[in-house]
C-alpha cells in the first residue's frame, strides 16, 4: 500500500468535470479512511485545452501526467469542436497522451449488476453473472498505423488507413491478458481475423507462442464477426478477451451496452511505467452542465486506480460494495432508472456511495 499518490486530473470536456468532481469525493473519503495522501493536480485536455491553448494535449499537461502515479480522466469531446482539422480536434489529446505514455493496455469490465438487470436489452437468464474483461491494445493496429491519410486518385477522393502489428506488440497485451485470466477464471478469449487479415495471422501465430508459457489457462481463438455474436448469444462464457486495437474499439462497448448502461463502466490504460484511468462513456454535451451524470463510471475508474497503481485493493472493494449497496436500496441516476427507483442526480448519488464507505 502507498502511502502517497499523485493524481493527474484531466476533467476534460462535457460533464467530465462533474463527474471528475465526484470521484475526488470519493476519494477524499477513502483518504480520511485509509490514512492514504492524494495529491491532485488539475491539468487541461481536448476541447478545454483547445480553447485554452490550442492544443489539445497541451506539453504542461504530458509533463504533470509524466510526474504523477497516475491519471485520472473524465471525458473529452463535443459538437463544439466537431468542425476542426482532424489533427486539431479533441480526441487527438486523447490517443496522444495514450501514445506519448506508451498505455498500450486498455482493460474495460463489463458487469452485470444484479439489480440493473432489467436495463440490458438481454433477457434476465442470458445478462446474469456476467463478469468479463476486454483487453484492447491501444497503441497500434489501424489508429497509428502509417501510411494513411485522404488524397485524390483518379478524379475521386480516397481515405486510407494501415492496420500494422509488430510481434513485440502483439507479444506484451498477450503476455498480459494470460496473467489477468490466470488470476480470474483461467480463460483467455483472443480475437482476430486472420482467415481474412495476414496482420491477424501473425497476431494469432504470437498469443498462441505466448500461450506456451501459460498452460494452466485455456485459450481459445475466435474471429471478430463471430465473437460479436457470441457476446449477445452467451455472454457469461466469456472471462478475458484479448483483441487489437480497432476490434478491441467495437467489443468492448458492445460488451458495456449488454451489462445496460455505459455509465456504468470503467477502463484502466496501463503501460511499463504510467496508467490512466477513465470511464468508457462519451462526454455527454446534451446534459453537461446540468448535475444529472451518473458518475459511477468514473468513481469505478477511481477504484481501478487504488487497485493496481496506489496498491490499495481493499479501498477499491470498499467503493464496488458500497456501489453495490447503493444500487440494491434503489438509487439511481436516469441513465439507468425505471419505474419504481429513486431518482437522483450526480450529487446525491456520490453522497449515497460515501455513506457506504465510511
Amino acid at each position: 500500500m502507498k502511502k502517497e499518490c499523485k493524481i493527474a486530473v484531466l476533467a476534460g470536456d462535457g460533464i467530465g468535470k462533474e463527474i471528475m468532481e465526484a470521484a475526488i469525493e470519493v476519494l477524499k473519503a477513502i483518504s480520511q479512511k485509509y490514512g492514504i495522501n492524494f495529491q491532485f493536480q488539475e491539468a487541461l485536455i481536448g476541447g478545454s485545452a483547445i480553447d485554452e491553448t490550442g492544443d489539445p494535449l497541451p506539453e504542461e499537461t504530458l509533463k504533470i501526467a509524466k510526474e504523477s502515479d497516475a491519471v485520472l480522466l473524465g471525458a473529452v469531446g463535443g459538437e463544439k469542436w466537431d468542425n476542426l482539422p482532424t489533427d486539431k480536434r479533441p480526441e487527438k489529446g486523447l490517443l496522444r497522451i495514450r501514445k506519448e505514455l506508451d498505455l498500450f493496455a486498455n482493460l474495460r469490465p463489463g458487469k452485470a449488476y444484479t439489480p440493473l438487470l432489467d436495463a440490458s436489452p438481454l433477457k434476465e437468464n442470458l445478462i446474469k453473472g456476467v463478469d468479463l474483461l476486454v483487453i484492447r491494445e491501444l497503441t497500434g493496429g489501424i489508429y497509428f498505423g502509417e501510411p494513411r491519410g485522404i488524397e485524390e486518385r483518379n478524379g475521386e477522393k480516397v481515405g486510407y488507413n494501415t492496420m500494422i502489428y509488430y510481434e513485440h506488440e502483439i507479444e506484451r497485451i498477450a503476455r498480459l491478458a494470460f496473467e489477468v485470466a490466470r488470476g480470474r477464471r483461467k480463460k483467455l478469449t483472443s480475437v482476430d481475423k486472420a482467415n481474412v487479415l495476414e496482420v491477424s495471422a501473425v497476431w494469432r501465430e504470437v498469443v498462441n507462442k505466448v500461450h506456451a508459457d501459460y498452460q494452466d489457462v485455456e485459450l481459445e481463438h475466435m474471429y471478430i464477426d463471430n465473437c460479436a455474436m457470441q457476446l449477445v448469444r452467451r455472454p457469461r462464457d466469456f472471462d478475458v478477451i484479448v483483441t487489437g486495437n480497432l476490434f478491441g474499439d467495437i467489443l468492448s462497448d458492445e460488451a458495456g451496452a449488454l451489462t445496460g448502461s455505459l455509465g456504468m463502466l470503467p477502463s484502466a490504460s496501463i503501460g511499463e511505467r504510467y496508467a490512466l484511468y477513465e470511464p468508457v462513456h462519451g462526454s455527454a454535451p446534451d446534459i453537461a452542465g446540468q448535475g444529472i451524470a451518473n458518475p459511477i463510471a468514473m468513481i469505478l475508474s477511481a477504484a481501478m486506480m487504488l487497485d493496481l497503481t496506489c496498491k490499495l485493493p481493499e479501498a477499491a472493494r470498499d467503493i464496488e460494495n458500497a456501489i453495490d449497496k447503493v444500487l440494491e436500496e434503489g438509487y439511481r441516476t436516469g441513465d439507468i432508472w425505471s419505474p419504481g427507483t429513486k431518482k437522483v442526480n450526480t450529487k446525491e448519488m456520490t453522497e449515497k456511495i460515501i455513506e457506504h464507505i465510511l
